[in-house]
């Protein structure tokens, strides 16, 4: 069983008609147990906060009536110890990390995690290791700061603003030995606020293009997505096949596309599919067959 239930409960929930002390799981306006906990306060912890929801465990009984349970004894101790995690990165297999592992070495870190990787890569599976181990650390209330030799090793513009944003969620703070960026920033401070608010406008102007492009094709004719495979004859023997209490899949074996790039093969039967029963007998739903 996750822990995450543990770190929402150490807040109390935000929501008015909630608003549970810490300790307790969320109630619903009926006074039962909620089946998850609000957004409002999940979203509270940083690890969370990109999280769609938060389950109420088992041990706190959805759906039974909520009642208050003992409230966390409160310490008021600071976060104890600092953990940096150092990450290298060569863009060649020629390329020396020697360098960057001395520059480290006299910044005291703790562990290293390094790369040798093209520029061009997608992946970066020591960086997202090195991220996910201080994600944790952070959560267990050590302070823990990721230390890179200079931001170029950590790529292009956006790829750097959404690593920032990731660290932000998770409470870690970021440092460079050397270039523009040199030093330590905070999680809240604003070398890392600026960088993740970049990130965040970089997925609205990609959303906004592509809904742009799409209207813009729309508007002179064209079909957005993958053609379709289904003509009015194929519609209505998959009816008359349906009718004849045959199955989805004994539909789709009987029969056969036509034209296109499919020309010659079976449509397969997806989701909602072409047909299914109603109450008053066979009833065509949406021609979603691909």
């Amino acid at each position: 069983m996750s822990d995450d239930f543990k770190r929402v409960e150490a807040h109390t929930c935000p929501m008015s008609t909630c608003a549970v002390p810490p300790g307790s799981p969320c109630h619903t306006g009926r006074g039962k147990v909620a089946v998850q906990y609000h957004t409002a306060r999940f979203r509270l912890v940083p690890q969370l906060a990109k999280v769609l929801n938060v389950p109420t465990p088992a041990v706190r009984k959805p759906g039974s009536a909520w009642t208050e349970l003992p409230r966390p004894v409160d310490t008021g101790a600071e976060p104890v110890g600092h953990v940096r995690l150092g990450y290298r990165r060569a863009f060649t297999a020629r390329q020396s990390l020697d360098a960057q592992f001395d520059a480290m070495a006299e910044s005291e870190v703790n562990r290293v995690f390094a790369d040798k990787i093209s520029a061009r890569a997608a992946k970066r599976p020591e960086l997202e290791a090195a991220v996910t181990l201080a994600g944790e650390i952070r959560s267990s209330g050590v302070r823990v700061t990721l230390v890179v030799h200079e931001h170029k090793r950590l790529g292009r513009g956006i790829e750097l603003a959404v690593l920032a944003e990731e660290l932000k969620a998770c409470d870690v703070g970021l440092a460079f030995l050397t270039g523009e960026l040199q030093g330590s920033h905070d999680p809240s401070g604003i070398v890392l606020t600026v960088l993740a608010a970049m990130s965040g406008m970089e997925r609205g102007y990609i959303r906004d293009r592509t809904l742009e492009g799409h209207e813009s094709a729309r508007k002179r004719g064209k079909t957005i997505g993958g053609a379709g495979v289904v003509d009015d004859a194929m519609h209505s023997m998959a009816l008359h096949l349906r009718e004849q209490e045959m199955s989805l899949r004994g539909i789709a074996a009987r029969l056969v596309i036509t034209a296109g790039g499919k020309k010659g093969q079976h449509p397969t039967p997806r989701i909602r599919h072409s047909v299914e029963w109603a109450p008053g007998g066979v009833r065509d739903v949406a021609r979603d067959w691909k």
